[in-house]
């Protein structure tokens, strides 16, 4: 009998998968739940492909609402964000209420000249204030970072994003040595493969959003963000996704 040779094969880590984040027309809804409250939702979409100076990025907005129905919850924000291509901020623009107060906040970062122009004030008829940020590299702002997150999933790295939030110069941080996890939520009725992380900011945003965060996103290339927990100004809140939109795309199955 002929001898049988077996040769040991090395395992080799599966690739991830390569990154389709942008997609016009993507439409993801949120619901954000304090214990077992319902306060309101966050809808984000990207709505175009734009063209700059030297760059081609995405036009994206977040429409954030409170329940008319919480009676000790009143705020609404409409952020726009111009992202480049490489995941960084090139303009944004805010728009939002606490209360009966409204503000407006337009940036626009110029790295060319290494500095990003303010514009402020109650709304964007009256501007009340205008100023000049140096800048030492590329950017977040408030929106911009929730795609950074998303093309970084798979890093396998603790990376650091400097952000401009509240036109203050600050960072967020994020551990992307993920965790592979099956989570549910009420939108879909299976458990969702997800890849999970922790990280932490230091700002104040919208609503009073600061410090540590944990986030849930799909296991595969488009890197849809499931679930988050967060802290803002009431305390912890779960944001759930609860509607989608996007071509070619279904929630990937997890372990039941």
């Amino acid at each position: 009998m002929a001898a049988v040779l077996f040769i040991a094969v090395p395992r080799v880590a599966a690739a991830p998968p390569v990154p389709t984040v942008y997609q016009v027309g993507e439409e993801l809804t949120y619901n954000v739940r304090f214990s077992f409250i319902d306060l309101g939702q966050i809808k984000i979409t990207t709505l175009r492909q734009v063209t700059g100076d030297g760059y081609r990025g995405y036009f994206t907005r977040a429409n954030i609402a409170s329940y008319k129905s919480i009676p000790f919850v009143s705020a609404e924000a409409i952020f726009e964000s111009t992202v480049d291509s490489g995941s960084f901020s090139r303009a944004f623009l805010g728009r939002s209420r606490e209360g009966d107060d409204w503000s407006f906040a337009r940036y626009t970062f110029q790295y060319d000249r290494g500095i990003g122009l303010l514009e402020l004030g109650p709304r964007d008829t009256l501007i009340t204030r205008r100023d000049t940020m140096a800048l030492t590299g590329n950017v977040q702002d408030g929106l911009s970072v929730f795609f950074w997150a998303r093309e970084y999933l798979f890093s396998g790295k603790v990376l650091t994003a400097p952000c401009v939030i509240s036109e203050k110069q600050t960072r967020a941080t994020i551990d992307f040595r993920t965790e592979q996890e099956s989570v549910e939520i009420d939108a879909v009725d299976y458990p969702i493969d997800t890849q999970h992380f922790i990280g932490s900011g230091d700002f104040v945003g919208f609503y009073g959003l600061t410090g540590a965060f944990e986030g849930w996103f799909s296991n595969d290339a488009a890197r849809v963000p499931i679930m988050a927990k967060m802290q803002v100004f009431i305390g912890n809140v779960t944001i759930e996704l609860m509607e989608y939109k996007r071509t070619g795309w279904t929630p990937p199955r997890g372990k039941d």
